[in-house]
């Protein structure tokens, strides 16, 4: 009898207790991360016409990712690499980012300042000039590059593309941001290196007459033609060219990095070049990570008109016509498997669509099965600030605003000792 009393009262101790915990404590334990109502509603008074809301999210069907297009089922690593995927990598050309054109043009290094007591000598800087041209027109992508002074051998290394600018990315140091915490990263043993998207193509709406666009372009341009993300991408992977060739960099495990539009780079980089060993995708929204069936947040018509130059001409048929779209990004995020990705998100950036984004790692998960990675992830979105992390991909969803932060790049990090090390 006294153990039943003692059951007894423990169990209304914890009726008591629970009814004390704030409710969306109890939403995160059980139920994974959800927007908070406060957040919701501060969001919709300012932008009414935007929808915050999970439940006016309309019924959506998502292309089958390993079905071809002649209607066969993907059943084998074979018929994924020869058919299906370069299936996918020609849709997302034809209709999301476009095709680079097939102008050739010459390609140059030049390490142009080295230091090897940087950062108090615990690293050593490089700062590259790659130089591309062709029919008497050039550009130059700075690239800057730190490697840590203790490593016997050559390290992996993060490639970030910046699209804030030099302040956030000073290779003098004089500035430190987290958005590229170079000290914290060479302290864990890893390269980081560094170019501006500018470098490469201006982020406005200059009729692809500027950047690189104004020395490969053949006009008229066709409606494919690649837009100023897949331009990006490109650069990313020039400065791939040279990371592949400096001696204190391990050429077959750098990762790409990308935040907001970077990361929409990051992913599309990933996806057209495979020597990327890992891909970072941090808060990439609508036309990244995030499913755009779902018309959450921004959507394919709202960054079409704002952002004129980002894609092919191509992608705004698909303007308040997801459906219709023969690609959802999940699609995207698998021409990744089987090499690792992270997927990233704050829980103040809806306009990013975590959901949509985690939705788009969950619904990739079949490829990289298919590839034998053993990834395995719930369709439940994890708790906030707490990573999951199974075979070769990752998420988390951090509180605070749309931004890159060394807590990010610190679980970035973590997942890159699993995988590239």
């Amino acid at each position: 009898m006294n153990l039943l009393r003692k059951l007894f009262q423990l169990s209304l101790l914890l009726l008591f207790a629970i009814d004390f915990i704030p409710s969306g404590l109890l939403a995160q334990t059980h139920e994974g991360w959800q927007a908070s109502k406060e957040t919701i509603e501060a969001l919709t008074k300012a932008r009414p016409e935007v929808n915050y809301y999970e439940e006016k999210v309309p019924a959506y069907n998502l292309p089958d990712v390993l079905a071809t297009m002649d209607g066969r089922e993907v059943t084998s690593a074979r018929l994924w690499n020869k058919v299906r995927r370069p299936e996918i990598l020609e849709l997302f050309r034809e209709n999301v980012f476009g095709r680079v054109p097939e102008t050739p043009c010459e390609k140059s290094f030049k390490v142009v300042n080295m230091d090897k007591y940087a950062m108090g000598g615990t690293a050593t800087l490089k700062q590259v000039e790659i130089t591309i041209s062709t029919g008497g027109k050039s550009l130059v992508i700075h690239l800057t590059l730190f490697t840590p002074n203790n490593a016997k051998r050559p390290v992996p290394a993060f490639l970030l593309i910046d699209n804030r600018g030099a302040v956030n990315t000073d290779p003098s140091r004089k500035v430190k941001s987290e958005f590229w915490p170079a000290e914290e990263v060479i302290a864990r043993g890893y390269g980081i290196a560094v170019f501006y998207n500018a470098d490469v193509d201006p982020d406005n709406f200059d009729d692809f007459k500027n950047g690189i666009h104004g020395i490969l372009d053949k006009y008229p341009r066709p409606d494919d033609a690649w837009g100023t993300i897949a331009a990006w991408a490109w650069g990313a992977s020039r400065c791939l060219d040279y990371l592949v060739t400096d001696k204190d960099i391990a050429g077959n495990k750098i990762a790409v990095v990308g935040h907001s539009r970077g990361g929409k780079t990051a992913l599309w980089a990933g996806a057209e070049d495979p020597r990327f060993a890992m891909v970072v995708s941090n808060e990439s929204g609508c036309s990244g990570a995030a499913l755009a069936r779902r018309r959450f947040g921004e959507t394919v018509s709202r960054i079409n008109t704002n952002f004129p130059h980002w894609f092919c001409t191509n992608y705004k048929k698909y303007n308040n016509n997801e459906d219709t779209l023969p690609v959802d990004m999940h699609m995207l995020l698998a021409l990744i498997a089987p090499r690792p990705l992270y997927v990233a998100c704050a829980s103040e950036d809806l306009w990013g669509d975590p959901r949509g984004s985690y939705l788009s790692l969950y619904n990739a998960l079949p490829v990289y099965n298919l590839l034998r990675t053993n990834s395995d992830i719930p369709e439940t979105m994890p708790p906030l600030n707490k990573q999951v992390k199974s075979g070769r991909v990752a998420f988390h969803i951090r509180d605070g605003i749309h931004n890159m932060l060394l807590k990010d790049w610190n679980w970035f990090m973590d997942m890159a000792d699993e995988t590239l090390k």
